[in-house]
């Protein structure tokens, strides 16, 4: 029987579908018109989604991949179409995020000849994918197609390009679906091993302080439950990173906190007291590290990570264990005794218990005075029973927001962690919505952030994506001023900001807001948002000159924390 004769648009189309894609952020234009072309037709086989700008569709399609733990897909055109995604690629890449951007570019017969709007896309973004590929002939579609998703979803995921000339687009080819579940040389899930399981097992049945940081990989491999796992039988109390924040619940009694800059100060204090540090899913940034020279000496250092590449690249480690942190753990629960480490893990509690006298208590109840970022977060938290999904964008607002928000279901924290990308927070969000439209998404931004891609309410009012926006405005960008006041003698330059009336922007959309400016005002303001079926702007002014504490000032010890 012959196999049908189709375009190398509708082939890309096909593909997508036999990947299981339901919904593409783009934004078409002249180099891949044949291929929108194509997806008119594909109307109802997958959700089409206009964005406003391309790095606001890379974004998107992160909040949905890191929501939902499936490939996020964006579409594009050639020259800057193309080149606007490069921030969101960097970003996903930093973060471990799987997406797959197809991108348009001109035919064949001009390539080399800086014909319009041609760019090296691929040769560009080689450095910040984990494949990107060049399609040229219509019949490549499908395994080009099939070998992306594959790379951008396992082992360590990350973004995947494929470059798509124009006359590849239009050509006739015979079409099969393709299926592609090995790569030459790439071994996305390396096999445990045994030996050094055993040796890990043994340096933590032997330890008196052990302590275990886990991250966004705990997520990534879904371990969450063994996770829990480990930790219980092994009494072992646990801290999180920024990305790792809802791998662990925020009110399991072996949680203590979040590490990094402005973590908490029990694990971060105590990183620098145990005598076993047993690190999963994570990699040893320098946020989280403050100075590696002074970085947990006196302990004996355990790292479980999937990425080869990330043993020993910024800490020395005693026993490296190569493999999914989802087959590592229970492995390693296996052979763990059971013990009773309660004096070590109240002293987090004691730690932190200084934390919430010297910071918290008056961030999250103050005596009076503007509104502060905390006890904005902590009352949305509440108010949502702790299940939301926290998207957040850069600055300020992320700090504050993640570490009062609370978290007691796997996924629920999206945020730029490793290219800490302001504006990334609002496409996020609606790439969160839509691929998790049963939960509610809550959007922690400041007024700088908010405007890096505030075009993107457009795409919001378009399609009716019931996101939450807290907007946090200090009229700052915030934490560049706080360093300006703590490092730069309060020199405050280009820092203050003269904001536009949000109320009215909203309105401009069709999005329902409300200012709030006294505290009297905001429970009923949250009440409002939450219960609002749609989209939905709570503008919030809150104290201009406030600071995210403790913190760990640059270049200083974890364990050196300032709180004011």
């Amino acid at each position: 029987m012959s196999k049908e004769i189709i375009s190398g648009g509708e082939a890309l189309m096909r593909s997508l579908i036999n990947e299981g894609v339901d919904t593409v952020f783009g934004y078409p234009g002249g180099s891949i018109m044949p291929v929108f072309d194509a997806m008119y037709d594909h109307r109802d086989d997958f959700r089409q989604v206009l964005v406003r700008h391309e790095q606001g569709a890379v974004h998107a399609a992160q909040g949905y991949a890191r929501s939902s733990g499936k490939v996020g897909v964006t579409i594009v055109t050639s020259g800057p179409g193309a080149t606007n995604t490069l921030t969101g690629i960097s970003d996903a890449m930093l973060d471990s995020t799987p997406i797959v951007v197809i991108a348009g570019q001109v035919g064949c017969a001009v390539l080399g000849t800086d014909a319009f709007q041609e760019i090296d896309f691929v040769g560009i973004t080689q450095p910040i994918t984990k494949w990107s590929y060049q399609i040229r002939r219509p019949e490549d579609v499908a395994w080009a197609v099939a070998r992306a998703f594959y790379i951008a979803r396992t082992g360590r995921p990350g973004p995947v390009v494929l470059d798509f000339t124009k006359n590849a687009q239009t050509a006739m080819t015979e079409f099969e679906p393709a299926c592609v579940d090995s790569v030459r040389s790439y071994i996305p899930y390396p096999t445990p091993c045994r030996k050094a399981v055993e040796e890990a097992a043994a340096l933590i049945n032997n330890a008196e302080r052990p302590f275990m940081i886990v991250g966004q990989g705990i997520e990534l491999g879904e371990a969450h439950e063994e996770l829990k796992a480990f930790a219980e039988k092994a009494n072992i109390p646990v801290g999180k990173t920024l990305l790792g924040l809802s791998a662990f619940p925020s009110d399991h009694p072996l949680c203590t906190g979040m590490l990094g800059m402005h973590g908490n100060y029990g694990p971060n204090y105590n990183t620098n007291q145990c005598d076993l540090l047993i690190a999963v899913g994570m990699r040893f940034s320098d946020r989280v590290t403050g100075n590696v020279a002074t970085y947990a000496k006196q302990a004996k250092v355990i790292h479980i990570d999937i990425d080869h590449a990330e043993i020993n690249k910024n800490v020395t480690v005693d026993v490296p264990i190569v493999g999914d942190c989802k087959e590592v753990l229970p492995m390693l629960t296996e052979l763990v005794e059971k013990r009773d480490h309660s004096k070590w893990i109240e002293s987090f509690s004691e730690l932190n218990a200084i934390e919430y006298e010297k910071v918290g208590a008056k961030a999250l109840h103050p005596d009076g005075g503007p509104l502060l970022m905390g006890e904005v977060a902590r009352k949305v938290s509440e108010a949502s029973n702790n299940s939301a999904i926290l998207v957040t964008d850069v600055g300020q607002n992320q700090m504050m927001s993640s570490r009062y928000f609370k978290y007691t279901l796997p996924r629920s924290i999206l945020t730029s962690g490793g290219l800490g990308t302001m504006g990334y927070g609002l496409p996020a969000a609606i790439g969160a919505k839509m691929a998790m439209p049963e939960r509610t998404v809550c959007l922690f931004t400041g007024d700088g952030g908010f405007q890096m891609n505030i075009q993107e309410l457009g795409t919001i009012m378009e399609q009716g994506t019931a996101v939450k926006m807290i907007l946090l405005n200090n009229n700052y960008l915030g934490n560049v001023r706080q360093w300006q006041e703590l490092f730069f003698d309060h020199r405050y330059s280009w820092t203050p900001m003269l904001n536009p009336d949000y109320s009215m922007i909203a309105n401009g959309y069709g999005i329902p807001s409300r200012l709030v400016i006294e505290r009297e005002e905001l429970d009923e303001a949250i009440r409002e948002m939450l219960s609002s079926p749609g989209p939905y702007l709570l503008h919030v002014a809150i104290k201009e000159e406030a600071n995210v504490m403790p913190m760990t000032p640059p270049g200083a010890t974890v364990s050196e924390m300032i709180f004011e």
